[in-house]
């Protein structure tokens, strides 16, 4: 059976940063919460480490708070600040 998963969609600055636009990843178990994403995705592209404070998480198209748990098939999207005048 395979291991379950989620879809990571980047967008802006952070998609720059790590050079990709999604990424499927496999769901660590017990399920994470989305203050552990962060971590496991500055672990994973070190071009994110210690920039992914200011970004917003939405899960499923809605933003989620960081006490959030990832269930397996979650589509997670990362958004940074929006600046603009």
């Amino acid at each position: 059976m395979p291991a379950p998963t989620i879809t990571v969609l980047y967008f802006a600055a952070v998609r720059d940063l790590c050079g990709l636009h999604q990424e499927s990843l496999e769901l660590p178990a017990p399920p994470p919460r989305v203050r552990d994403l962060r971590a496991l995705l500055e672990q994973r592209h070190p071009a994110l480490q210690g920039r992914l404070h200011r970004v917003r998480f939405a899960r499923n198209e809605t933003f989620a708070p960081e006490d959030s748990v990832i269930e397996p098939g979650d589509t997670i999207a990362v958004i940074p600040p929006v600046g603009g005048g």
